[in-house]
């Protein structure tokens, strides 16, 4: 591995322990994503110097997040991992998984809390309007995610060039 891989794997996993997850695993979806072509378990084990279990359970876990794919080669009996290559693909991926994990069961829980202080008389109306405020801040961003993902990668690429001169778009 290259000085300059070495140095994104490295850093790919110390963020992977910032974004909640295990550096190994953040390392190993790094290396899969840089790697031309898929790699088996015993060339990640050599190239990052862990563990085969360690290896094993990482890309387990990969795969359950749709991160990492098994390939086969023909005339070799051996798994073969690789990860999407398309980068707006990983970061849909990406955050679909977040989505599900995190967003999905906070607007849940703010929305029984919304209606449990509906209900009450002890709790202030303060309080009151302000889970009314969280849950509408998650509900806006629940429905601006779930249009967003629509939308095609070149034309979201678009969007995103624009940056800020979008809002001339819009009427104050």
């Amino acid at each position: 591995m290259s000085a300059a891989v070495e140095k994104y794997v490295l850093h790919w996993g110390e963020m992977g322990t910032r974004w909640g997850t295990n550096r190994t695993v953040s390392q190993i979806q790094a290396i899969l994503y840089l790697s031309p072509h898929p790699l088996r378990a015993d060339e990640i084990v050599d190239l990052l110097s862990v563990a085969r279990s360690n290896v094993s359970t990482s890309i387990r876990e990969l795969q359950s997040y749709g991160l990492v794919q098994m390939t086969h080669t023909l005339g070799d009996r051996r798994d073969y991992f690789e990860s999407p290559h398309d980068v707006w693909e990983l970061f849909r991926v990406i955050i679909e998984q977040r989505k599900q994990r995190e967003l999905n069961p906070t607007l849940a829980m703010l929305k029984d809390c919304a209606a449990e202080v509906d209900a009450e008389d002890e709790t202030d109306p303060i309080t009151k309007e302000r889970i009314k405020n969280m849950l509408a801040f998650f509900e806006s961003t629940n429905d601006w995610y779930e249009q967003i993902s629509k939308i095609p990668t070149g034309t979201l690429t678009k969007l995103m060039a624009l940056g800020a001169k979008i809002t001339k778009l819009i009427k104050p």
